[in-house]
């Protein structure tokens, strides 16, 4: 897929226009967004996201386009998980409601530069070293086996190095000062808590970067659809997490489905690396096939998250309705079983004076 230069400067063009955009509506309404506004935001940038692969399709026909949409699907759904850590550092840094678009914004753009920076790395390693699809393969794995053993314990936010790094260089405030980065305590300039979060969240999402890019590469080595899918994926990642927070408890089964995804894709990568070494056993996983395994993995593990979780409510309403009904039933102690107040005792008490209850 030969994409000549001015297409590339077309599209990141446009993907700082919509950034553009995105800031001008958030720093002119700083607040925290209806349901309603980010349905509307969010099937907006999923419908811009089928657009472009339909585009994909008709132009580079359908072996680059469903390149394109099984890796932004595959990058969506890893993103979405992403939004369990997001939650996270929110509550954990106690962000004020009104400015939690403008720190996802933010974070998300400096997701995307470095992630940019990632794939061109990426790429350019795989067109030296084709023995990287095997390293790719079995990180893959490897994220995916982690992935499973710790999808039933709950996540919790933990400092990473560049963070630690951020605290300690620069001179910072407990207080938030509004959306600004500073403020000004004692005549002295601080950063607020507030470039403390950006910074968590871009350098969280580029460590999750680590398996999601390789996962990526394994459905195509286009680095121009790999930046786009991306790009996609984390575009609409703001509004998402507005339109989804409080349904991620919801997917339980999401962490299993990601693991079985990247195993999945692993295992493509390995097959395709010893098939291009001239291993004959070694199978050719067409691009619709592992379409196919993605979106039918990510359908039933959504579906089965939404049934466990009704009837995990089901299950505790009928508890406490048993519980409630036992209590209502417990018979009342017979007033005569109660121990009478020794004469000698009650004249002790003094005049005036209440009951030790």
């Amino acid at each position: 897929m030969a994409v000549p230069t001015w297409a590339w400067f077309v599209t990141i063009g446009a993907f700082l226009a919509v950034i553009a955009f995105d800031f001008y509506l958030v720093a002119r309404n700083p607040r925290d967004p209806s349901i309603r506004e980010s349905t509307i935001w969010v099937v907006c940038y999923v419908g811009l996201a089928v657009l472009f692969g339909l585009g994909i399709l008709m132009v580079s026909g359908p072996q680059y386009g469903g390149e394109f949409f099984a890796g932004w699907i595959t990058e969506y759904s890893l993103s979405v998980d992403n939004l369990f850590i997001f939650v996270l550092i929110m509550s954990r840094f106690a962000v004020p409601r009104e400015y939690r678009q403008k720190v996802l914004l933010i974070g998300i753009v400096l997701a995307l530069i470095l992630r940019g920076i990632f794939i061109a790395l990426g790429a350019e390693a795989i067109s030296r070293f084709d023995w990287m699809f095997y390293l790719f393969g079995a990180f893959l794995i490897y994220t995916a086996w982690k992935l499973i053993q710790h999808s039933d314990e709950d996540e919790e936010f933990k400092e990473n190095r560049a963070l630690k790094l951020v605290k300690r260089v620069l001179p910072t405030t407990d207080q938030y000062n509004g959306a600004s980065l500073t403020s000004r305590v004692d005549g002295k300039r601080l950063f607020t808590p507030m470039l403390i979060v950006m910074v968590a969240i871009g350098s969280t999402d580029l460590l999750f970067a680590l398996d999601s890019i390789p996962a990526i590469f394994g459905l195509t080595q286009e680095p121009y659809l790999v930046f786009t899918a991306n790009a996609f994926a984390l575009m609409g990642l703001r509004q998402l997490f507005f339109l989804i927070g409080g349904l991620l408890d919801r997917l339980v089964y999401l962490s299993k489905g990601l693991a079985f995804i990247l195993a999945f894709i692993g295992l493509k990568l390995i097959f395709e690396a010893a098939h291009h070494h001239g291993v004959s056993w070694a199978p050719e996983i067409p691009i619709l096939v592992s379409l196919g395994v993605i979106v039918g993995t990510l359908a039933i593990t959504t579906v089965a998250s939404l049934i466990k979780s009704r009837n995990d409510e089901r299950a505790v309403a009928t508890k406490a309705e048993k519980d409630g009904s036992a209590t209502a039933a417990d018979p009342v102690e017979p007033v005569d079983r109660i121990d009478p107040v020794d004469p000698v005792d009650e004249a002790r008490e003094p005049s005036g004076s209440k009951p030790t209850v």
